[in-house]
């Protein structure tokens, strides 16, 4: 009999995947709809929202050893979206951005590749084309998410000082300059998450009988 917590996860995942496949289809039908790409948000927003508050389990997954992935890296993606978030929903004069259509579509694209794979791995068996997309995917997904990402924080800075938001946000730093200081940080640490992703790759996928010593 399957464990409990297996079940849980099946559950997560598989919720999880469906979900996001929800997000996908209606960021891509608004487009498809309205011939442009302002309408994401408004789509597909305030459950992409939810996913990713809900997606912090996957940080304490990873905390109590329900799953091997750690704390440091889920915790890192979870932060860089959820802040994503707080800003295009702090500052509605982005929210119609180009940005925010493609971030939205990365994300969903490479989550309905995640999540399945996930849900096969608790079923403990899982086609091998599913676990090469999974460490992929990412490869030609990641990079227009992150650029998203960046894009539409740096087009809310005078927005975010035009309103004063958080102006003592922390020992005299205000939100505008937290947000200056993190566009400059970004793409380091989104080249650490990517590299961590090829480093899984080679793991998974670069499996090779290791050469005898001479």
């Amino acid at each position: 009999m399957p464990k409990l917590s297996n079940l849980y996860l099946l559950a997560y995942n598989s919720l999880q995947a469906v979900a996001w496949a929800v997000c996908l289809a209606l960021s891509l039908s608004s487009f498809v709809s309205t011939k442009a790409v302002n309408g994401a948000y408004a789509s597909a927003g305030d459950l992409i929202y939810f996913l990713q508050m809900v997606q912090f389990l996957e940080v304490i997954h990873g905390a109590v050893g329900l799953v091997p992935s750690g704390v440091v890296f889920p915790l890192m993606q979870w932060a860089g979206r959820a802040h994503f978030l707080f800003v295009l929903r702090q500052t509605h004069e982005v929210q119609e951005s180009p940005s925010v259509f493609i971030t939205f579509v990365a994300w969903s694209l490479s989550e309905v590749i995640r999540y399945p794979h996930y849900a096969f791995n608790c079923m403990g068996s899982y086609p091998s084309w599913i676990t090469y997309l999974r460490y992929t995917a990412f490869i030609v997904l990641y990079p227009p998410g992150m650029a998203g990402e960046t894009w539409l924080m740096y087009q809310a800075l005078p927005f975010v000082k035009k309103t004063s938001l958080f102006p003592d946000l922390f020992a005299g730093l205000s939100y505008y300059n937290f947000l200056r200081v993190l566009l400059v940080c970004y793409p380091f640490l989104c080249l650490k998450l990517y590299l961590h992703m090829f480093k899984q790759r080679r793991s998974k996928l670069g499996k090779h009988p290791k050469k005898k010593k001479r």
